[in-house]
């Protein structure tokens, strides 16, 4: 890759309190080993991303995304310690929908994609992604928004079961404890989901017709669009496994081209004239020989770094030179290339072994010739012995639920924390130790 600028910082931002985020890391990996200076909002002290030897400096804070105001004063103090602008890169929806509606203010300080206001919104919510779809005239999975008990009846009627039940504004939280996707098999499994979302489900809760699938029918497309909506670099790739299984993220990625879906993914976002990074799910239909859109994710997709063309570039890569005003070299993007969660694809196959899904004999040659994990690195192991700690724990703990930690008071205001290179780095992390300590 040609040598490029590399002065202007980068932030990456997050609002969902999940400390086992590996999207953010693969963020400050692929940035920091170029050569900028990459800082990041974390929810905790010990999460394994902001123990990564690439981050330059950490903003410790989790705040709630529904306290607009408290953000932007955050990011406002951020960008007054950084001291110059920064590029700002959202790694989940709800920080993705802030910058869309409340950003305005903080342009003379951070460099970030400008969709529509109010489109990465309705693209992250379920139903209103689905709505969308069908206004444009794209394949998707019928769906319906409950209203009531009897309708989402009378809707598992008409698709029959299995069902595929989602919420419809994840970002907001899970009612009663629930995933964000579930599949749902039988009239008593929805019965029993619907009570545990209990109010929230009349209008929060949204069915799905489940797309019969099978080996190589989930795609997914990750892409950057710049200001005009032209989309490079663009990638298609195939979800060999997903954790859960068949209902979440992608625990092992295959790269692979589709021009066809290329071409689709293309159109569809040069219609909305949608700017920034970009993640889409498909399933193919055999029934009708088409790929049904099942998800449009507005950010950054966590499994982004199975893709780097052959010029090196990936779409964090991309939106950094774009943002700063420079050039996006063109490349191809190398085939075959896989990657692996290590904390997920384990349980996940686990599943599929259980399911019959999956032999020891196929699961074994499918763990060879990994090209890219999502938290191992032999230049960055930190980050690799804390995901490990953190799984340990979470195991010992259940049926504790670690993962739902409310947000202490102590981080609703942010804390900076700058990297081992930084001169006031011994006074700082002393501060961070008491306020760990005082988080407990």
């Amino acid at each position: 890759m040609l040598p490029f600028d590399t002065s202007t910082p980068a932030v990456v931002f997050k609002l969902d309190p999940n400390v086992m985020h590996h999207g953010g890391l693969g963020v400050i990996r692929s940035l920091g080993r170029v050569g900028v200076p990459v800082y990041a909002v974390q929810e905790d002290s010990l999460a394994p991303a902001a123990h990564s030897r690439y981050l330059r400096g950490r903003w410790l804070w989790s705040p709630d995304p529904a306290e607009t105001d408290r953000i932007r004063d955050g990011l406002a103090q951020l960008a007054d310690r950084i001291g110059r602008p920064s590029v700002l890169i959202p790694t989940d929806d709800a920080a993705a929908i802030f910058l869309a509606e409340h950003g305005d203010p903080l342009r003379p300080y951070f460099r970030f994609a400008q969709p529509a206001r109010d489109l990465p919104r309705q693209l992250a919510g379920k139903y209103s992604m689905f709505q969308l779809c069908r206004r444009l005239d794209v394949p998707c999975a019928e769906a319906t928004l409950i209203g009531a008990w009897d309708e989402a009846l009378e809707f598992a009627d008409e698709v029959g079961y299995p069902l595929v039940a989602k919420l419809s504004a994840p970002w907001l939280g899970a009612p009663g404890g629930v995933r964000s996707t579930t599949i749902v098999r039988d009239e008593e499994e929805l019965a029993e989901l619907y009570g545990r979302c209990g109010d929230a489900a009349v209008g929060g809760l949204m069915l799905q017709e489940f797309i019969p699938g099978g080996p190589g029918h989930d795609w997914f497309f990750h892409g950057y669009c710049d200001a005009a909506s032209v989309c490079r670099p663009a990638f298609t790739g195939v979800k060999e496994r997903s954790y859960p299984a068949h209902a979440g993220l992608t625990s092992l990625g295959r790269c692979v081209e589709n021009e066809a879906l290329l071409k689709e993914s293309a159109k569809l976002l040069e219609q909305l004239a949608f700017s920034g990074i970009v993640d889409l799910d498909f399933r193919w239909d055999a029934r009708d020989r088409r790929y049904k859109l099942l998800d449009f994710n507005p950010r950054l997709g966590a499994q982004f770094r199975l893709f780097r063309d052959d010029a090196g570039v990936d779409v964090a890569l991309a939106s950094y030179l774009d943002l700063t005003g420079q050039e996006v070299p063109a490349g191809r993007q190398p085939v075959g290339r896989r990657f692996l969660v290590e904390n997920y694809d384990p349980i996940a196959a686990l599943r599929y072994l259980c399911r019959g899904e999956l032999g020891l004999r196929s699961w074994a040659s499918s763990m060879r010739g990994v090209d890219e994990t999502a938290w191992f690195a032999r230049d960055d192991l930190l980050p690799f012995v804390l995901m490990c700690l953190w799984m340990v724990c979470r195991a010992v703990a259940r049926p504790l639920p670690l993962h739902r930690r409310t947000r202490h008071p102590a981080l609703a205001e942010p804390q900076y924390v700058p990297g081992r290179n930084h001169a006031l780095g011994k006074p700082i992390r002393r501060r961070r130790k008491r306020l760990f300590e005082e988080c407990r």
